[in-house]
């Protein structure tokens, strides 16, 4: 599939490039050639290819999520270096 000249400014367009003429060129050659191999890739069957979202079968190990004792209250107060009425005070970052 070849790009004409309007359709490979329409995609500078859309990508919000500034081209040159030889750039224009250039690329539209580039992007006619990468459309070419997916038009390739196309007439694969793959009717047979279970779908996937990732290439490797990776399973998320999940530890169970069991309930534990809840902080008593203050608690955390204790072991913060600067406590405010139930907040931990921080020093200032922005003026």
């Amino acid at each position: 599939m070849s790009l004409s000249l309007k359709e490979t400014r329409h995609v500078a367009t859309l990508a919000r490039l500034a081209l040159t003429p030889e750039d224009e060129e250039r690329y539209g050659a580039q992007l006619s050639a990468i459309l070419d191999y997916i038009s390739q890739l196309n007439e694969l069957d793959t009717s047979a290819v279970e779908p996937t979202s990732h290439a490797l079968d990776l399973k998320n190990v999940f530890r169970e999520d069991k309930m534990a004792q809840p902080f008593e209250a203050g608690l955390w107060e204790k072991n913060a270096p600067s406590a405010d009425h139930g907040h931990f005070r921080v020093p200032k970052v922005l003026d």
